[in-house]
């Protein structure tokens, strides 16, 4: 199911991260004038070629001045990196190859190297891009360099995607909220504080929700938090305990099942269903198997409905042989590595189940592993799901 793709305008310093919903066209040609690369004098090509090495300084060109203009073949202007090119001159000198002395009450500059190439050190106009040139395409994540661009274009305000109201639900009355001390059969919620970490990485807010395990609440709540978000995740209580009631609850209201239980490990009871205006996400309530599942299906899903032109899926290659008997897809929490020939390679990461959260942080990634499969070979390659965004997790790989 798709939702409406909605867009909304945004100051360029709110920008980073989101999607552009518009294509940024220059606004005229870039650089917008002849533009100096290297501090030095600005002469006429020709001179120099004759073999005159000696010219007065005439006058001295900066940035942000109004272009100034050589008079004589015999003259130099002194320029600065980022001026334009003064008027009747073709190419920059730099101040390593010339000396300035002073003659007869005039500042001279002498050229200590033989002629070299016309229009040198000087970047031509619009020699990067033309007017009304696209420059940023639709669809595409706004970084940093991004907002560089978009801010020399002159926008101010960006058209960007929408981002979807999400809520983020947890169940069960084992759990307390992370205030609080639990009692000895409770345990603090982390799944929600989690997701809505995992959101935060595609510029989604949401609003936690914390519902008991008690039918008329459930009721209530669902029906309520159906009106006012398009996206429901839940996590918990979508089992076949006495006390997993999400998956009627949720019917119940009208949420139409998509699908329930996914032939895989970790996450199998992943119940998935929408309504008129909302979609819905109820995952398993062990943390490895609610990420694994939001990794998996929901951030792209969620890359679709914000308009990314392109969501890559990178592959790695398996370190080690890995053995999973049962007739299920295994997502293997891995850490990953670059070879000395660059490949990135999947190191599988040793956890105690769904339930071991703290081994999410020793992995950053899964790596998808067929159910037709039992054994999986060294260098053999497969899909990977990265819990950081690539560039974060580039940042930590290990070398070889």
């Amino acid at each position: 199911m798709a939702l409406p793709q909605t867009i909304q305008t945004v100051k360029i310093t709110e920008a980073v991260g989101r999607v552009l919903k518009e294509d940024i066209r220059s606004d005229r040609a870039l650089p917008p004038f002849d533009r100096v690369m290297m501090d030095g004098i600005a002469l006429q090509f020709a001179s120099w070629k004759k073999g005159i090495s000696q010219y007065t300084i005439a006058d001295v060109q900066l940035v942000g001045e109004v272009r100034k203009k050589l008079q004589d073949s015999t003259q130099c202007i002194e320029i600065m990196t980022g001026a334009p090119r003064p008027a009747n001159s073709d190419t920059v000198v730099r101040y390593g190859d010339i000396e300035i002395y002073e003659r007869n009450g005039k500042n001279v500059a002498h050229i200590k190297v033989d002629a070299q190439k016309k229009g040198k050190n000087i970047h031509l106009k619009g020699l990067n891009r033309q007017k009304g040139e696209v420059l940023l395409e639709e669809g595409i994540v706004l970084g940093p360099a991004e907002i560089g661009v978009a801010a020399t274009v002159g926008k101010k305000v960006l058209k960007v995607a929408r981002p979807p109201r999400v809520a983020v639900i947890s169940t069960g009355d084992e759990l307390v909220d992370i205030d609080q001390k639990p009692l000895p059969y409770q345990i603090r919620c982390s799944n929600s504080y989690t997701l809505s970490a995992a959101l935060q990485g595609l510029r989604v807010k949401s609003k936690m929700v914390h519902l008991p395990d008690d039918k008329e609440v459930i009721r209530n709540k669902l029906a309520t938090l159906l009106q006012q978000y398009e996206v429901l995740i839940l996590s918990g209580g979508v089992s076949k305990g006495k006390r997993d009631y999400i998956p009627g609850m949720l019917e119940e209201q009208g949420v139409q099942k998509l699908f329930y239980t996914v032939r895989q490990r970790p996450g199998k009871p992943f119940w998935f269903g929408k309504s008129e205006k909302t979609v819905v996400f109820a995952l398993p309530g062990n943390p490895v198997a609610s990420f694994c599942c939001y990794y998996r299906y929901i951030e792209p899903w969620l890359k679709k409905q914000l308009g990314y032109s392109s969501v890559s899926q990178p592959v790695a290659q398996l370190a080690r042989d890995y053995t999973f008997a049962k007739p299920l897809t295994r997502f293997l929490q891995v850490q990953t590595q670059l070879t000395e020939k660059g490949v990135l390679q999947a190191i599988p990461v040793a956890g105690k189940g769904s339930s071991d959260l703290v081994s999410l942080c020793r992995g950053k990634s899964f790596l998808e592993l067929p159910e037709q499969q039992s054994h999986f070979k060294t260098g053999e390659c497969y899909p990977l799901y990265a819990y950081l965004p690539l560039s974060e997790l580039r940042a930590k790989i290990e070398f070889f």
